[in-house]
């Protein structure tokens, strides 16, 4: 035997026990991470496949505009479509929503009398 080698004594039964029992702590604490881990992806990615995953819906919509109204330019901002509008001299900016064409917003400028 060299001076490198140490001898390890075998555990006493309640050292082996408090072995087993620190043991399936362990092995219950990794699969309940596991679990975890597993559900945080499958939500990742439903949000994903679902937000991105299906081509959007073709619809028709006619919207209606003041009596008067002239349609000055058009854009996409993000996800917003942004139509100008002149009526009756007065600049108005509506904007959509491009998934569902639902009215977002709306902005008036006006001259200060």
């Amino acid at each position: 035997m060299t001076t490198s080698d140490t001898v390890v004594p075998e555990p006493t039964p309640e050292q082996a026990a408090l072995f087993a029992r620190v043991r399936r702590m362990m092995l219950i604490a990794g699969l309940t991470t596991a679990l975890a881990v597993c559900a945080v992806l499958i939500a990742v990615g439903y949000r994903l496949f679902k937000s991105e995953g299906r081509a959007p819906e073709a619809a028709d919509i006619t919207a209606t505009l003041p009596k008067g109204a002239k349609i000055v330019a058009t854009g996409v901002a993000g996800d917003r479509l942004v139509i100008t509008l002149d009526i009756g001299g007065v600049t108005e900016i509506r904007t959509f929503d491009v998934h569902t064409l639902k009215p977002a917003g709306k902005l008036k400028f006006a001259n200060e009398p």
